[in-house]
């Protein structure tokens, strides 16, 4: 190891150490042991090998790595200033959460990036010079790149090039938690790698061609297949399989979900941009002690609370995985069973960060990719979160444009039980009236209508509980053989 070397990793471990501490000390006191756990355990783990789709056996082929380095970002300008440096922030916090150093930043101003070099040939010179000023090592470009592209512009800057995609590949393989999202992260990297492999030619050949293996002999041999088809067929097998992997799985999501619709219980789906404050409002609403971080896909794997309305009914919170601009479209596809939660709810809680310097682009963001899990049907409520931070006139404005928003604080718990009464509002109600007299032998059923419905008046009887309640339509058909409409229950 090198002094350089040396230096660079100590530098790394005192960061690594420091972030560490300032996670465990700004940490909730009373998070039970697992969150807490989860979150040391994500702060000392902020440096990582590489993307975990490396294959043992390919050895030959270069790979785009997120480690813990010393960064330049760059991007286009191609709308309004304003929307350029927020994305380019956004882009800063984005190699934050994944471990990395941000020393600069440039962005250039251009209709459409350069089909060579993304930013030109000029630009690119320039920011090889910026990296070579500051001592970078990694430059992440604010964009998809082409293979073409990013090999260009390493052959400018003398340095590794990854773009946005890889970068929020490399900080959701370092959040999945679960079995599932770990398969739905390792076959939307494979998804993104597969056309980006690099080889060397003919001399990676591991096979003879033509007829050779029948005995063709001498003048039938070709090049045969070369060690990057090799990659890629094993690549396309690991694929098929993680395919087959996460279709195995999804019945046992349906199943719950399916006992959920069966026992008629509403469901409530907190969506929204990532880092918006959705797991600490959920935490809030239900104490459910989720892992919260102020860092950006902190919750990947969604998370299922029970809670009741004032009137007794029974419903369920689900955290569901924050969105962002331009998200991979490997990752959409990939995480449609997480968002399936979102389409098989009664409500949707979007959650805003108000204090954000684009909350409109949030916004926005978030409907377009809820568009492609087909959520238009479901009722949505607005939540801006973090109003206690946020800019004032910013949140008459915001109030303004959407009168019927809830505007809230998770961190101090303002404007949390207006927001509650809100969504005990919202929620399919029991609208059937029913007098029905259940055998003592059914309790089952009584438990039900108490949970899901609302009960007037009830009777201890010689032949059973008799009950005059409001339940939902579902609930008022499984009770149609123990109703009693002429029957008198005291008061």
């Amino acid at each position: 190891m090198t002094p350089t070397d040396k230096e660079r990793r100590d530098a790394m471990l005192d960061r690594v150490l420091s972030r560490g501490a300032q996670a465990l000390g700004n940490h909730e006191p009373d998070a039970d042991e697992e969150s807490q756990f989860d979150l040391a355990e994500r702060a000392a783990l902020k440096r990582v090998a590489g993307l975990s789709t490396e294959l043992e056996d390919i050895t030959e082929v270069e790979y785009r790595q997120i480690r813990l380095e010393r960064v330049v970002l760059a991007g286009l300008w191609n709308t309004t200033l304003a929307e350029a440096e927020n994305s380019i922030r956004e882009l800063a916090a984005l190699a934050e959460t994944a471990g990395s150093m941000v020393l600069d930043a440039v962005i250039q101003r251009r209709e459409k990036p350069d089909p060579g070099t993304y930013l030109g040939r000029g630009k690119a010179a320039e920011l090889a010079e910026i990296v070579a000023a500051v001592g970078a090592d990694t430059v992440i470009v604010d964009s998809e790149l082409a293979p073409s592209q990013r090999r260009g512009l390493e052959d400018v800057i003398k340095v590794k090039v990854v773009d946005r995609v890889a970068l929020i590949l490399d900080i959701f393989a370092q959040h999945a938690k679960s079995r599932e999202g770990k398969a739905q992260v390792e076959l939307a990297q494979l998804e993104y790698l597969l056309p980006r492999l690099r080889g060397w030619g003919e001399s990676l050949s591991r096979q003879a061609g033509g007829r050779v293996a029948g005995g063709a002999g001498i003048g039938s041999r070709g090049p045969g297949e070369t060690k990057i088809e090799l990659d890629r067929r094993r690549i396309r097998a690991r694929m098929a399989k993680l395919r087959r992997e996460i279709a195995a799985m999804a019945p046992a999501r349906e199943t719950k979900r399916k006992n959920r619709t069966r026992n008629h219980i509403p469901s409530v789906a907190i969506v929204g941009y990532t880092n918006a404050g959705k797991s600490s409002l959920l935490n809030r609403l239900t104490d459910a002690e989720v892992m919260v971080q102020n860092a950006l896909f902190a919750t990947l794997d969604p998370t299922v609370r029970q809670s009741q309305t004032a009137e007794g009914i029974t419903f369920t919170y689900t955290d569901t995985v924050g969105f962002v601009r331009n998200l991979p479209h490997q990752l959409v596809e990939a995480f449609r069973s997480t968002l399936e939660e979102a389409a098989d709810s009664d409500l949707l809680l979007h959650v805003v960060d108000a204090s954000h310097p684009d909350p409109h682009g949030q916004i926005r963001a978030v409907r377009d990719v809820l568009k492609d899990v087909e959520t238009a049907d479901i009722p949505e409520l607005l939540v801006f979160n973090k109003s206690d931070i946020a800019d004032e006139t910013v949140v008459t404005g915001l109030r303004a444009e959407y009168p019927n928003a809830r505007f809230v604080s998770a961190a101090t718990g303002e404007g949390l039980d207006g927001l509650v009464e809100t969504i005990e509002s919202m929620l399919p109600s029991p609208n059937v009236e029913v007098s029905v007299l259940i055998p003592y032998e059914r309790g089952d059923l009584v438990s039900k209508i108490y949970a899901l419905g609302s009960v007037d008046r009830e009777e201890h009887t010689a032949g059973g509980t008799a009950l005059h309640a409001k339940v939902p339509q579902d609930l008022a058909a499984e009770l149609d053989d123990f109703r009693r409409p002429d029957m008198v229950i005291g008061e």
